[in-house]
This record gives structure tokens, sequence and C-alpha cells, in this order.
């Protein structure tokens, strides 16, 4: 028998006040759903369904693939959105777990523990619970003097009485799909808010079945994200369990209160990351590299003994024993050889650099591609827009660009080339030639004193 999950995805999420569905709401740089199929990946369910609905194109495109997709276009409560799946649960046998999309948290090993717990005790239906101090907003488990469940009472409808209870609801159930779809149609639609609430099928399945509860402790693994503070709350308890995750692992983070680091991001051993400092998406760090302070990294592999500090660095490959800043800034794929200094001020934007090539300050690489044991002057441009396309700039090895030169590209230099301070060079340039491409320079004696104005005495 297989094991399925369902996601409930269909929301807008008004309380965010975003133009993102709340489901899609990035956080540390993901969007959240991708945390919870990511932990379905992990664990053992066989094939997950989402249910998605307003801005339905924007999980489309986020987990195409990975998922099948039902469709709740009139958002009229979580029972009606479990009905969405009908169609394409209800003919296949095994136990499904039910899922809010609103619960980045969750993770494999849980997912996992309450699928385990449901079939170990031959439960009909599990239902989540847990116990916050303050459980405004959540529905309450309502138990019997035998202490079991009898219902869900959602907070709006509690007593004063019931709303002191502490346990609540998580919204995570596990039932048969034979069994889901049997009784879902009993569920009937709430007369105060016109919906259909899957926490009743608690009370329409105590008669006939078994019902049970599992209990997690650890409340913030089911925690909703319902507005931008608790995305907040929720950053803050993943950039913790990353962190010491990375520094169990032989990563030095110094004050990783102040460090950012993705749930996706590889770290190897002998690594030191300084304060202030942003990795996120798909970046790898290896051995023996330092990265910060002041530092963002995204979707971008670093090699053995690089330095990067001060700096920004997007969709990028940094070779072994480079430095990289202070305040330089890589992007759009741009690959920097080994042994590189990339320094002050300076951008590389799309463009290969080979080995012990340098840029030491307030120079712009764009859409090229140099050798090695190229030396970028202060001030050296690759000009690779002409105002309509971007062209490109080929250098070769050994060569030197002197300060304040402009390549306007397409253009190629050859290898063993030297190119004096000042030039704008408009053609290609043979290899082990001298290029000089500035006006000549003359000098009007004593003339200066017409250009300058009297100071006011």
């Amino acid at each position: 028998m297989k094991n399925y999950a369902i996601v409930l995805a269909a929301g807008k999420g008004t309380r965010m006040k975003t133009e993102l569905p709340k489901c899609a709401f990035p956080i540390l740089k993901k969007p959240m759903i991708e945390y919870i199929v990511e932990n379905i990946e992990k664990s053992e369910i066989d094939e997950t369904v989402c249910v998605i609905g307003h801005q339905k194109e924007i999980f489309e495109n986020l987990l195409s693939g990975r998922v099948e997709f039902a469709y709740q276009m009139e958002q009229l409560g979580t029972g009606h959105a479990v009905m969405a799946t009908k169609e394409i649960m209800e003919k296949k046998r095994g136990t499904t777990i039910i899922l809010l999309g609103d619960m980045p948290l969750i993770d494999a090993k849980v997912i996992n523990k309450v699928i385990e717990y449901h079939q170990d005790r031959g439960n009909d239906l599990t239902v989540v619970t847990t116990s916050f101090e303050h459980p405004k907003g959540y529905g309450r488990i309502i138990r019997n003097e035998y202490g079991n469940i009898e219902s869900i009472v959602e907070h709006r409808d509690c007593t004063d009485e019931q709303k002191k209870i502490k346990e609540v609801n998580t919204g995570i159930y596990v039932i048969s799909n034979t069994t889901l779809f049997k009784e879902l149609d009993n569920i009937k639609v709430n007369p105060g808010k016109g919906e259909y609430y899957l926490t009743d099928i608690v009370e329409i399945m105590k008669k006939d079945y078994t019902v049970g509860t599992f209990v997690l402790w650890d409340n913030q693994k089911v925690m909703g994200v319902n507005d931008l503070f608790s995305v907040s709350v929720a950053e803050k308890y993943l950039r913790e369990q990353i962190n010491i995750k990375h520094m169990l692992n032989g990563v030095s983070i110094i004050n990783p209160e102040t460090v950012t680091i993705g749930h996706n991001v590889f770290i190897e051993s002998n690594v030191t990351i300084y304060p202030n400092t942003y990795i996120t998406g798909n970046s790898v760090i290896k051995t023996g590299s330092s990265i910060g302070p002041n530092t963002e990294i995204h979707n971008s592999t670093v090699d053995e003994d690089v330095t990067v500090k001060h700096s920004l660095v997007y969709d990028s490959t940094i070779h072994s024993g480079t430095v990289i800043g202070p305040f330089a800034h890589l992007r759009n794929g741009a690959e920097i050889g080994s042994n590189n200094r990339i320094g002050n001020f300076v951008e590389v934007k799309n463009s290969k650099t080979g080995d012990e090539t340098k840029a030491a300050h307030l120079a712009y690489i764009g859409d090229a591609q140099t050798g090695k044991n190229v030396n970028f002057g202060c001030g050296s441009i690759t000009v690779n827009y002409d105002g309509v396309n971007k062209n490109r700039t080929t250098i070769g090895d050994d060569v030197f660009i002197g300060c304040n030169t402009n390549l306007i590209a397409p253009i190629e230099v050859g290898d063993n080339v030297f190119i004096a301070a000042g030039s704008t060079v408009t053609k290609n340039i043979p290899k082990g030639a001298l290029a000089i491409a500035r006006n000549k320079q003359i000098n009007k004696a004593d003339y200066a004193k017409n250009l300058i104005r009297p100071k006011d005495e």
C-alpha cells in the first residue's frame, strides 16, 4: 500500500498583505510551499497532490513535475479543498496525510513518525495535535473523560471554558483514501462561515471508526505562517536550526545570530563565516574558505580557500584561492578563475576570467572572457552595450590593461598585449602589440589663467 500527501495551498492569505499568495511567500528566499514539498520528497510519501487556486500559475511554475495539481477556485473551507482532490485520489489505495501549505517547518522525520504511528495503532483517523501556552486562533481538542478525542472546536466557536484548553489542532490528519472520500460527503456547511470544515470529520467518524491523536511536543514545527510577523518567527527558528547543524559539522560561524544560511546551502567543514552574512539558494561553500563579514551569496559555488568579504555574489562561481572584495559584485553567471583578485568596487557580470587575473579596484567586466594573468587597471571597462545589443569582449593571456581603458565590444585582444592607460580601444589588438588609443597631449604655455576665475576679494 502506498502513502500519499495532500497539501492545501489554495488560499489567498489576506493577512499577509502582499501580492503573492501566502504559501508562495519566501522564507529565507525560498517559497514556503517548497519547504513542505522538499520534506515530503525526503519522507516515505509516494505521491503528492497540491490543492491550488488563487494565483495557481505561481505554484504550477514552482512545483511542475513534482506534484499533481487539484484546483479549488472558490475557497469554501478545508473540507471543500480536500474534496477537490477526489478525482485524482479516490481510486488510489493507501494512507493519506493531509498537510497545510503554510506550515514550512514541518520535516520528513515528523511526517514519517505520524504515518508510522497511525498505521501501528490501527487508527482509521489520526489527528496531529500540539499545545501552545497562548493558543488564540487555533481549534481546540475536546477530549472525553477517558482522554479520547471527541471533537475539534474552532476558536471562534469555543466557549470561555473551552478557550482555556491549550491542546490544539495542527491541521494535519492521517486517514485511508477510501474512508476519507466516503466520509467527506457527510461534512455539512458551517452556517456561520458558509464553509466546509475538515475538523468536522472527527465527530463524524468517532461513532464507527477508531479515531486517535498524535501529540507533537515541538509545537514550532507545526506553526502556521499567516502574517509577516510569523514569517520572521519561522525564519528565526530555521536560521537557528540550520546554523547549529553547520557548526556541529565543523563550520565556524562568528555571531551566528547575525548569519542567515538557506535550507539548501551546502558548506564543507573548515569554513569560517563572519557576521552579517547571508548565504541562500543552492549555494556551495568548500573547505578553507572565509565568507564575510557583510556578504551575500546566492545560488553560487565558492571553491577551496576563497575569501569573500563585504561583497555580493549572485549565480556565480569562484574558483580556488581567489580573493573577492571588499565591495565587489559578481552576478549573472560570472565565473572567476583560480587565484584571482577581484577587489574594491569591481563588478563582474556574465563573464569568465582566467587564472591569476586581477582587477583590484574600480573596474567593470561585463560579457567578457579573459585568459590567464590579465591585469585590469583602475577604471578599466569592457563596454558591452551599444544601446541596442550586448556585445562580448575576448581577452587573451598575459595582457596588461592600463588605467581608465575602455574596450568597446565586440572586440578581441590577443595574448601578451599591453594597452596604454587612458585608451579607448575600438579595434582588435593582435598578439604582442602595444595599443595606444588616445589623443596627443598638447600643452599651451601660460594659458590656464584664461580658464580660471579670480577668487572673490
